[in-house]
């Protein structure tokens, strides 16, 4: 199982590898991740293949950065499932947006944040003080090249203010965007190791005073969007707004 990886190496420079079942990392023959991603889905392969021969690093246990560096830009699409749908009608005193863009061509997509601004694996994240109500969402992330290629998955979490966004939906770059906000990692799987990334377990539990207070699960099978419909209307915005 391989993961690639953002990790601060012996300089104290941020480096890119890979780390598979044995936990060792190789370094990746890349100055960033952005730069990586800047090729096509066989080229990433051939880089991340090339790197499983090299020796390991000395650190076995090297700091683990965001997998997210450069200019990369991280975009969210909101109720893309039923659940999601009908949690935020239960929240908004305007729930029929929310049914309409359920069923609508076109999905919600919206900006959640830049490299700088994320923050990783086993890091805090951001709270606002100005909503009583504040929630983890744990989602399924989809690493994209610049030809809009699928190049792997990862872990996301895209933290939400809940009574914000109940106020009002014209809140929600409000209640999505602000420091600490969104979370990623601890790292990348290449999309060619999944067999199906329709059919991936997602689970989430929080914890207080070593009791979990609240836990629950659910699957990418029940996902009311398709990815390649995702990433095309995506690419269409980042395209149009290009130009």
């Amino acid at each position: 199982m391989t993961h690639i990886i953002r990790y601060v190496d012996g300089t104290g420079r941020p480096a890119i590898g890979i780390t598979g079942d044995d936990r060792t990392v190789r370094p990746l023959a890349t100055s960033s991740l952005a730069e990586l991603f800047a090729r096509r889905l066989t080229g990433i392969r051939a880089a991340v293949e090339e790197a499983a021969g090299r020796a390991p690093i000395p650190d076995a246990e090297p700091r683990r950065l965001p997998p997210v560096d450069g200019r990369t830009e991280v975009w969210a699409s909101g109720v893309t499932y039923r659940r999601s749908r009908e949690a935020r009608m239960e929240e908004s005193g305007d729930g029929d947006v929310y049914a309409r863009v359920y069923h609508a061509v076109r999905p919600e997509l919206f900006f959640k944040s830049v490299a700088w601004r994320v923050v990783g694996d086993g890091d805090a994240v951001g709270v606002r003080s100005d909503s009583p109500s504040n929630t983890p969402e744990p989602e399924l992330a989809l690493v994209l090249n610049a030809a809009a290629e699928i190049v792997g998955l990862t872990v996301c979490n895209d933290v939400s203010s809940r009574t914000i966004e109940g106020d009002n939906p014209l809140y929600l770059p409000q209640a999505k965007i602000y420091t600490a906000s969104c979370a990623l990692g601890p790292g990348i799987r290449p999309i060619w190791e999944v067999a199906d990334p329709t059919d991936l377990a997602i689970s989430c539990s929080i914890t207080r005073a070593g009791e979990v207070a609240w836990s629950a699960a659910t699957s990418t099978a029940r996902l009311h969007r398709r990815f390649d419909d995702l990433v095309g209307h995506l690419f269409r915005a980042m395209a149009s707004r290009t130009a």
